[in-house]
Formats: structure tokens, sequence, C-alpha cells
């Protein structure tokens, strides 16, 4: 009977497994493009949505504007979403220097004003090419040369480029690091394996017309979140083998960590409600596959208090799971000029997979707090 019980363990162990195993092969298979940076031809829009950014908004924007990449093919729009403090005043200091300041005024109620926003400085852009990133973002002065590069290069309709956190403070923000590494991997690997399923914002390229050829975020925009995964799953059912992954550490975007736990949660939450929109019904079921795994690693903890047994289960379940977790992750790390960080991979493990279950219950049951708003 106790070996009965063990079954579903093992079951779900092996679909973990397998998963990480589809995500390695993923990872690998996406590889390094040559680098191109001049001869462009390409008019680029660089598109920020901003709200209540004036710590760190300057810095983004300096960043931007000292990119090599011809002045005459760039133009950054900034849409102030509804700020409360003076990041428009900020903004408006550098118009005499080409940014352009779209003050959102929308008089009614809305739960997705960051896709509104967006959808605004689109159609008031003039580029071809629109590259997305976030107001408390950092890169260096090759970024936008490498995404337009490989634009040009391989001529994917949509780009997914690396993110990470940088300048922690605490062993915290260090271990969000790592998992975000994880995250950013996942993305990658899915899009390596040629079924684009996730990625990030903070570092978003795609052809305008290709925006509009799939109705933009009609059909997402009841959801604040998803300006990024969701129009990228739009674009992939409709032109899959077209969406890249810049694997060049000169196109990675830098921002932080959250500095507390409260922040994180929330973060983390605002990221799961997105999952009830997946087009791709497959990656769900992987999903839930997963965060069944994690409870069954709890339960078999706890059941090992009465039976060692489920205790060799459970050793047998972590093991496995470090295992494939450091060979997926180490070469990521490596990507981003950080292997030192899977050091902290023994220490994530037993906290991820009680806060795994956590987002994975409440992620699509309860409204969040972003951008000092209650969304859900």
């Amino acid at each position: 009977m106790i070996a009965l019980l063990s079954i579903p363990s093992i079951l779900l162990t092996v679909l973990y497994l397998a998963v990480l195993a589809y995500l390695i092969k993923g990872w690998a298979a996406v590889k390094p493009p040559s680098a191109k940076l001049s001869g462009f031809t390409t008019k680029v829009t660089v598109l920020i949505a901003a709200r209540n950014e004036e710590e760190k908004i300057h810095l983004t924007i300096e960043d931007i504007l000292a990119q090599n990449y011809p002045k005459h093919l760039t133009e950054i729009i900034i849409a102030d979403d509804h700020s409360t403090d003076r990041t428009s005043q900020i903004i408006l200091s550098y118009a005499n220097r080409g940014v352009k300041l779209l003050q959102m005024n929308e008089d009614k109620p809305l739960n997705s004003y960051k896709k509104k926003a967006i959808a605004k400085a689109i159609d008031l852009s003039s580029g071809d090419l629109m590259v997305a990133t976030d107001a408390d973002c950092r890169m260096g002065p090759n970024w936008l040369a490498t995404v337009v590069g490989y634009y040009e290069q391989y001529h994917p309709v949509m780009i997914s480029s690396p993110v990470t956190y940088f300048e922690e403070k605490s062993l915290f923000e260090r271990m969000q690091t790592l998992e975000f590494s994880f995250l950013i991997g996942i993305g990658a690997a899915f899009i390596g394996n040629k079924r684009a399923s996730t990625c990030n914002g903070a570092n978003f390229a795609y052809r305008k017309d290709i925006f509009y050829e799939v109705g933009g975020f009609k059909g997402i925009d009841d959801l604040a979140s998803g300006d990024d995964e969701l129009l990228l799953q739009k674009v992939a059912e409709r032109y899959p083998g077209k969406i890249g992954f810049l694997k060049l550490f000169d196109a990675v975007v830098f921002t932080h960590a959250k500095p507390n736990l409260k922040e994180f949660l929330q973060q983390r939450r605002r990221w799961a409600s997105k999952s009830i929109k997946y087009k791709d019904k497959s990656v769900i079921a992987f999903s839930v596959g997963i965060w069944l795994f994690n409870v069954s690693l709890i339960i078999n903890a706890l059941l090992g208090i009465y039976d060692v047994f489920f205790l060799k289960v459970f050793a047998i379940q972590f093991l496995l799971k470090y295992t494939f977790e450091l060979v997926f992750l180490y070469p990521i790390a490596a990507f981003f000029k950080r292997p030192s960080l899977v050091s902290l991979l023994i220490i994530i493990i037993p906290l991820h997979i009680i806060y795994f279950i956590y987002v994975g219950i409440i992620g699509n049951t309860k409204t969040y707090t972003w951008k000092d708003r209650v969304v859900k």
C-alpha cells in the first residue's frame, strides 16, 4: 500500500525531469548570433510606459540617449501613466534631446493602463521596429544596435532579449537574481524549441505592422499584466518559428530585484495572473504538473515524519530536482557572467517549493497591488 502511494510522486517527478530536459535542450539550441554594429537602415521607436518613476527614470533615459545607434533612426516615446510624482516633469526636461512625452489622461477606470499606454505610443510612433523597455532599467551603449543588428540579419517578427537583476544589496536579492535567471532561461528555451511562450517586457522588440496585424492587445486587455507574454503568444500563433531570443550579452537589460518579500510576492502574483489567458494550453498543463510535483515534495516530507519510506522518496525527488536544475541554470548564469550564483540553489530550492505552491494558489484568485493601484 505504501509503495502504491508513491506512484503519483514517481510520475510527477518523471514529468518534471522531462520538462527540465526539454528546457536544457532548448537553451542549448539558441545560438549566439553574429553581431552587426553598423550599416543600419531600420527606424526604431523605443517605448516606455512609466508611472511614478521619478527616482530612476533619468538614468534609463540617459542610457538610451547614449546608445551607439544612429540618432536619425531613433525615436524615444515615454508614456506617463498618470504619475503622481515628478515623472512627467523629468521626461519633459529631455524634450530638447528628442525624448517625446505622451501624457495619459484616461477619464474612465481601466484594468490595463500599461497596455493602453503602449498602444497609444505605438499609434504615435514613426518607427518600423518597436523596442520596449521599462522606466527603471539600465542598458549598455550597444544594446539598441545589438537588437536592431539581430533584426536586420535574421528578420524575426519579434525579439525576446535577456533581462537580469544587478546591484543586489542582500542575500534575498541575489536569490531573486538566480530565480529570475531561471525564468528568463525558460523563455529562451521555449523559443529554442520553436515554441515561443514566455518573455519579459523589459527587453522586447516587435515589428509595428505585426502588432496591428494581430490586433494589438485586443482580447488580452482585460488583464493588467501581459503586455509581453500574451502579445508574444498571439504573434507565435500566427508566426511560429519567427520569434527569436537574442543570446548576446550586449543585448542584456538590467533592473533591480524587489527589496522585500511583500513586493516580491506582489510581482510574482501579477506574473502568475497572466496564465489564465495563455493560448498554448499545453504550457498551462505543464505548469499544473510542475505545481503538483512541488506539492508532492511537501506531502512526502510531511509523511516522512511518520514513515521513513516517504522521507526517502522526498530525498530522491529533491536530489533529482537539484541536479537537473543545476544543469539548466549553470549555463544561463554563465551567460549573465554570474556563475557563482548557482551556489545559492541549494538554499533556494526548499523556499522555492513553498513559494511556488503559494503563488500558484493566489495568482489566479485574488486582486493585487501594482503601481499603487488595485488590479486583477
